[in-house]
C-alpha cells in the first residue's frame, strides 16, 4: 500500500469509529434535555478530557505551531493561557456553575441580571461560537487538503457535513464520548510529531545554534501579546457555552472542580508540544510559509506515524466543531425557540428543533469558511467576545451589587460592536481587542455604579437539592429537613 492509502485508511477507520459511537449514543437524544445534557452524569476525568478536546482544535494545533515558527517557544502561551484559565475556573467558578445547574451561559447570567441580558448574552455567544467554527473549517480544510491531496473547498464541505451529522445523531452524549476518542488521538498525534521534529532538527544543540536566542525565550512574543492571550483565552473559559454545558453533566461540585484541573493537565503540555514543533520546523524548513510549520513536519513521518498524526489533526477539527454546534444549538433552543415558538413545551417539536438547529449551526459556518482567510484573527476575536461576558460572570458571583441590570444590558450591547469594530480597525495604537472586550463592560458598569441608577443585580442562588423522598419545592420543616412525601 502507498503512504497515501495507509493514511486515508486510518482516517476512514477513525470516522467509522466515531460514527458508530454516535449511533450507540443516540438513545440519549430522544428528549430535548437528553440531547443537550447527555442524559446522565459523568466522572471528572471524562468531562475534563472532553473539555480539553473541545478546546484543542486545528487553530490551536496548527496556529500555535505557526506562531512558534515566527516568534519561538513563547507561542505556547496561546494554549497555556487556556490551561491557566481552566485552573482559575476550577478554583473560583466550577462549584458555583454546578450549583446553578444552568445548561447555558445566558441562563446563568439571567439569574443575576434578568431576561434582557440573557438574550443579549446568547446572541454574543452564538456569534462567538460560529466565528470559531468558521476558523476551524478554514484551518481544518487547508490542513486536510494538503495532507490528503483533495480540493480545499471540498475538504471544508466534507468536514462540515460529517461533523454536523454525527452530533445530530447522538446529541451531547455522542459529543462527550467521541471527544474522549478525539483527545487521545490528538495527544498521541502531537507527541509523535514532536518527537520526530526534535530528531529532524538535530536535537537541542542544533536548535539552540540555528535560531536566535529570542526564539527560545518564554517571553519572546512580548508580554502585551501574552497578556492578551491570558485575557481573551483564559478569561473566555469563565463564560464559554460548552464549558458551562459540561458542568451540568457531572453529579456534584467537587467533580466539577476536578474536571477543570484535568482539562488544564492536557492543555498546557499540548501547547508546549505544538510550539516546540513550530520551533523545530524553523530549523528544518526555514523558508516555508509559517502556516505550514506543523504539516511540514507531518509529511516527514513514516506512513503509519503519518496516519496517526493526520488522524489526530482530523480529530482536532471534529472535536471542536461538535462542541461548537451543540453549544450554539442549545442556546437557540433554550433562549429563543422554547420561550417564543414552543412555550407549551411540546417535546417532539423541541427535539426536532434541537436536531435541525445543530445541523444548521454546523453548516452555516461552512459557507462562511469558503470566503474567510484570517483564521487566527477570527479565533482571537471570538475569544475576546466571550471574555467580555466573563466580566459579568466574575461580577455576578463576586460582586453582584456592582453596576445594575440596565448597565449590564447596555454593556453587552455595546461590547459586541466595540470589540468587532476595534478588530476591524486593525487594533489601533497596538491595543489588542481583548483589552477592549474587558474594558468596555467594566467602564459601562462603573458608570452605572457611580450614577446609582437602575436595578441592582441579584446574587444567583441555586435551588436546593431535595432530600430523598421529599417533594420538590416543598419547604423544610422546623428541623431544617425537607418534609417527606405522605400518601
Amino acid at each position: 500500500m502507498s503512504s497515501f492509502q495507509i493514511v486515508a485508511l486510518m482516517v476512514v477507520a477513525y470516522l467509522i469509529l466515531i460514527a458508530a459511537v454516535s449511533v450507540i449514543a443516540r438513545k440519549a437524544g430522544v428528549t430535548s434535555e437528553g440531547f443537550v445534557r447527555g442524559g446522565r452524569v459523568f466522572p471528572a476525568a471524562v468531562i475534563g478530557l472532553f473539555m480539553a478536546s473541545e478546546v484543542v482544535g486545528t487553530t490551536a494545533s496548527i496556529g500555535t505551531a505557526q506562531g512558534a515558527y515566527t516568534y519561538g517557544i513563547s507561542a505556547a502561551w496561546n494554549l497555556g493561557a487556556l490551561g491557566i484559565g481552566f485552573i482559575v475556573f476550577a478554583v473560583l467558578f466550577a462549584k458555583r456553575f454546578k450549583q446553578l445547574d444552568e445548561v447555558t451561559i445566558s441562563g446563568a447570567l439571567e439569574r443575576g441580571y434578568g431576561p434582557g441580558v440573557r438574550r443579549a448574552a446568547s446572541v454574543t455567544m452564538i456569534v462567538s461560537l460560529l466565528l470559531v467554527a468558521t476558523a476551524a473549517y478554514v484551518s481544518g480544510g487547508a490542513m486536510i487538503s494538503a495532507l490528503l491531496k483533495i480540493d480545499a473547498d471540498w475538504a471544508v464541505v466534507i468536514v462540515g457535513v460529517l461533523s454536523s451529522v454525527y452530533v445530530v445523531i447522538g446529541g451531547m452524549r455522542s459529543v462527550i464520548y467521541t471527544n474522549l476518542i478525539n483527545v487521545f488521538v490528538k495527544v498521541l498525534g502531537i507527541v509523535v510529531v514532536a518527537v520526530s521534529a526534535y530528531v529532524a532538527a538535530g536535537g537541542y544543540g542544533d536548535i539552540h545554534a540555528s535560531l536566535p536566542p529570542k526564539m527560545l525565550d518564554w517571553d519572546g512574543v512580548g508580554w502585551n501579546q501574552i497578556g492578551a492571550w491570558l485575557i481573551a483565552g483564559g478569561g473566555a473559559m469563565f463564560a464559554t457555552q460548552y464549558v458551562v454545558q459540561a458542568m451540568t453533566a457531572v453529579n456534584n461540585e467537587a467533580t466539577a472542580r476536578n474536571a477543570g484541573f484535568y482539562t488544564s493537565l492536557v492543555l498546557i503540555p499540548y501547547g508546549i508540544l505544538a510550539a516546540f514543533i513550530g520551533v523545530c520546523a524553523a530549523v528544518v524548513h526555514p523558508d516555508i510559509a509559517s502556516i505550514q510549520a506543523l504539516p511540514s513536519m507531518v509529511v516527514r513521518l513514516s506512513p503509519v506515524l503519518q496516519g496517526i498524526a493526520v488522524t489526530g489533526l482530523v480529530a482536532s477539527v471534529f472535536g471542536l466543531i461538535s462542541a461548537l454546534t451543540i453549544g450554539a444549538s442549545t442556546l437557540l433552543l433554550k433562549d429563543f425557540y422554547q420561550p417564543y415558538v414552543n412555550p407549551s413545551g411540546d417535546e417532539r417539536k423541541a427535539v426536532r428543533f434541537a436536531r435541525l438547529s445543530t445541523l444548521g449551526c454546523g453548516l452555516v459556518p461552512v459557507a462562511a469558511a469558503l470566503f474567510a482567510s484570517d483564521v487566527l484573527g477570527m479565533t482571537f476575536l471570538a475569544k475576546a467576545l466571550r471574555a467580555s461576558l466573563a466580566v459579568f460572570v466574575v461580577l455576578m458571583f463576586r460582586r453582584p451589587s456592582y453596576g445594575s441590570r440596565q448597565g449590564a444590558l447596555a454593556a453587552i450591547c455595546l461590547s459586541l460592536p466595540a470589540v468587532v469594530g476595534w478588530y476591524a480597525a486593525g487594533d489601533p495604537f497596538g491595543i489588542d481587542n481583548a483589552y477592549i472586550a474587558i474594558l468596555t463592560p467594566l467602564l459601562v458598569m462603573t458608570i452605572a455604579q457611580l450614577s446609582g441608577r437602575g436595578t441592582k443585580a441579584s446574587a444567583p442562588i441555586a435551588p436546593p437539592s431535595p432530600a430523598f423522598g421529599a417533594v420538590v419545592g416543598q419547604p423544610p420543616d422546623r428541623t431544617g429537613r425537607a418534609r417527606e412525601r405522605r400518601d
